[in-house]
């Protein structure tokens, strides 16, 4: 078992794997199993520093902090497993996490508002209503069509000149009102037609290519 975890952290933190050297909060826990469950999925490694070194647990604290994390601090309560390994004298926590089937889940922050968290790369972003959109009408959606006309005339002209576009350069824009776009942009992201991504400057979204040159 050394060996499997070892490798894991070899690999270094990514979609679905993230390292914590120790628990200090169970928010701040919550906040990585709802991005988890929103996303792929992905594991917890608990003892394990940013740099891949093992420090271990000290005390059985963990388990109930990610217990509590889990239960009280995530809404749907997120399912998850715990495994335990020793790796040279040191305990290690191998957190499982499920996608989850009940998108979106939100975590509780300090202020006690509940918000929805995805997983991108290593990090760890805050969902907007676009894709909280996405998520509650993802089942619903199936056989979705789009009707184009001016607003996502716009959107598709500004996506093939430029490339990507954020929430708010929609809204100016195509002068809509926020609803409006963000149901428009939800539409365009369940048939497939835009992919969204995190930036440093908030979520954009680009034209996916594979769908974009069908609609030419």
């Amino acid at each position: 078992m050394g060996k499997y975890i070892t490798e894991m952290i070899r690999q270094g933190e990514g979609q679905m794997l993230d390292f914590k050297y120790c628990i200090s909060d169970p928010r701040k826990i919550a906040r990585t199993l709802s991005a988890f469950s929103n996303s792929d999925g992905g594991k917890l490694l608990i003892g394990v520093r940013d740099n891949g070194s093992i420090a271990g647990i000290n005390s059985d604290e963990e388990y109930y902090m990610i217990d509590t994390a889990a239960r009280l601090f995530c809404r749907p309560e997120v399912i998850v497993s715990i495994n335990q390994h020793n790796i040279n004298g040191k305990s290690v926590l191998e957190v499982t996490v499920p996608k989850g089937e009940q998108r979106p889940y939100k975590s509780k922050d300090e202020t006690g508002a509940w918000k929805a968290y995805f997983r991108q790369g290593d990090q760890n972003f805050l969902a907007n209503n676009v894709m909280l959109q996405v998520w509650r009408r993802s089942e619903s959606a199936k056989g979705l069509l789009i009707r184009f006309e001016d607003d996502e005339t716009i959107l598709m002209e500004h996506l093939r000149q430029n490339g990507f576009i954020t929430l708010a350069a929609f809204k100016r824009m195509a002068s809509i009102n926020s609803r409006k776009a963000e149901r428009i942009l939800a539409d365009f992201v369940l048939c497939g037609i835009i992919i969204s991504e995190a930036t440093e400057k908030g979520i954009q979204y680009r034209l996916n290519t594979e769908i974009g040159s069908l609609l030419e």
